[in-house]
């Protein structure tokens, strides 16, 4: 097995707890949860501090959460010296959320030599899909 990238360590200690959490993790209030198989999870417990003013659960945040996972799971993928950026982004909102655990589960679908395409889906406790989404990525050398 070959050693792990720089972002394979980094997101190895996010999951076991030795290195700090990005802070948009922080800000919005997710987690991650596993990486395995090229696929990544994260967490949010979704409350009232997450609400638009409709008293659901809003887009931008379920938005944050799913791009966090997919560009996470795309910068698994990178060589060393390499980095990436988000290129496009689309999102479905499936059903509403006013509160509870959602989980946001990531993959890339295609990952070519300059372009790379993600997808995210969002279900909530009881494994209902909320929400979809995919990006473009380009990678982006020195």
């Amino acid at each position: 097995m070959p050693p792990l990238t720089r972002y394979q360590q980094l997101i190895q200690g996010w999951l076991d707890g030795t290195a700090p959490p990005a802070p948009i993790t922080e800000l919005i209030g997710f987690r991650f949860t596993a990486f395995e198989n090229g696929e990544i999870r994260a967490e949010l417990e979704a409350g009232q501090r997450h609400h638009n003013p409709m008293g659901t659960v809003h887009g931008g945040v379920l938005c944050d959460l799913a791009d966090a996972a997919m560009g996470t799971a795309f910068a698994a993928t990178l060589e060393e010296g390499e980095s990436f950026a988000t290129v496009s982004l689309a999102a479905s909102y499936l059903r509403a959320v006013r509160e509870g655990l959602l989980s946001a589960t990531a993959r890339v679908v295609h990952r070519g030599r300059n372009v790379g395409h993600v997808e995210c889906e969002i279900v909530d406790a009881k494994g209902r899909q909320v929400a979809r989404f995919a990006s473009a990525c380009t990678v982006i050398r020195p």
